[in-house]
């Protein structure tokens, strides 16, 4: 008598692969993280969500969501984002105000990429109910 084995995949739809985790360094995936604030489905609910969702959008070269992103005040008429240049991970060292209640706030961090790292404080303001990028500080 012969045994049989069987094969515990056949017939059986694979799992779909994980999605990649979100550039933000948060341990969401980025569909559920900064992908559903890129895509316009929510808005970044505090000044470092929105920190984290626009270094999210220079990783993924994003031109149109940091623009939108940006206050019309310091806005630039153009961004000349580099497709050679690879970040490799944020750190939020700090945050002051940003939150539901309050219409200004400051996050600093220090953004890494290959052969280097930005050190910045980043000033952010609600318009219209949204909080949107100002300017920045560079530190050391």
């Amino acid at each position: 008598m012969s045994r049989r084995t069987s094969n515990p995949r056949r017939g059986r739809a694979s799992a779909p692969a994980p999605s990649p985790s979100c550039p933000c360094g948060l341990p969401e995936t980025y569909d559920s993280c900064c992908g559903r604030f890129h895509r316009g489905e929510a808005a970044a609910p505090t000044a470092e969500a929105l920190m984290r969702s626009r270094y999210a959008a220079f990783v993924t070269l994003n031109e149109e969501y940091l623009r939108r992103t940006w206050h019309p005040r310091t806005r630039p008429a153009l961004l000349d984002l580099d497709p050679a240049m690879r970040w490799t991970g944020l750190e939020i060292l700090g945050t002051a105000d940003g939150t539901a209640f309050h219409s200004t706030g400051t996050v600093t961090f220090r953004a890494s990429f290959k052969g280097g790292s930005l050190h910045e404080r980043s000033r952010f303001e609600r318009v219209e109910g949204a909080w949107v990028y100002v300017d920045g500080e560079f530190l050391d």
